[in-house]
C-alpha cells in the first residue's frame, strides 16, 4: 500500500472528520484523482514533441498518457480541430497517491527559490490545480535527454465540499503551502 495512503487512512481522515464534525466515515474529504496535462502548442508544426512529452509523462507518472486533440480550429494559432496538441495523465488509487507522495516530498522542494505552493488556486469546490514551469523537479527525468523544458498543469480532485475542506486535507497530506 502507498505511504500517502496509508497515512490517510491512519491519521488524517480520523482528524478531518474530527475538525469538521462529520460523524459518516464516508463523508470525509478525500483525494480522488489527479490530473496531469501538457499543453504542446508547438505540436502543431512538428509531431515529434508531443512523442518526446507523452514519453516523458509517462516517465514521471508511471502511466500511459492519452494524446489530446483540439476541439476547434483556430486560425490565428494555426490550428486545426483534430490536432495532437497535448498529452495528459488521470491517476487514480495507488498511483496517485505515489505520485502525490513524491510531488510533495521530492519535486517539489527541488523548485529553485521554493518558499512554498500558492493557497489561492482552489476552484471554490474543494478542487486544486498547481502549475510546474520544468518537467526536470521529477527526478526520474534524466537531465542530459531533455531537449527543451516543458510545464505542466497538476490538478487535484478532492469530494471537499468547499476549499476550506480541501486545504486542510492536503494540508494535512503534507503540501507546503506558503503562509
Amino acid at each position: 500500500m502507498a505511504r500517502l495512503k496509508e497515512k490517510y487512512k491512519n491519521e488524517i481522515a480520523g482528524a478531518l472528520a474530527k475538525e469538521f464534525e462529520i460523524k459518516n466515515p464516508s463523508a470525509v474529504p478525500k483525494v480522488t484523482k489527479v490530473i496531469v496535462n501538457m499543453g504542446l502548442g508547438e505540436a502543431s508544426s512538428n509531431a515529434k514533441i508531443l512523442d518526446v512529452a507523452a514519453e516523458e509523462l509517462r516517465v514521471i507518472t508511471g502511466q500511459k498518457p492519452v494524446v489530446t486533440k483540439a476541439k476547434k480550429s483556430i486560425a490565428a494559432f494555426k490550428l486545426r480541430e483534430g490536432m495532437s496538441i497535448g498529452a495528459m495523465v488521470t491517476l487514480r488509487g495507488d498511483r496517485m497517491y505515489e505520485f502525490l507522495d513524491r510531488l510533495i516530498s521530492v519535486a517539489l522542494p527541488r523548485v529553485r527559490d521554493f518558499r512554498g505552493i500558492s493557497g489561492k488556486a482552489f476552484d471554490g469546490r474543494g478542487n486544486y490545480t498547481l502549475g510546474v514551469r520544468e518537467q526536470l523537479i521529477f527526478p526520474e527525468i534524466d537531465f542530459n535527454k531533455v531537449d527543451k523544458t516543458r510545464g505542466m498543469n497538476i490538478s487535484i480532485v478532492t469530494t471537499a465540499k468547499n476549499d476550506e475542506q480541501a486545504r486542510s486535507l492536503l494540508k494535512a497530506l503534507g503540501m507546503p503551502f506558503r503562509q
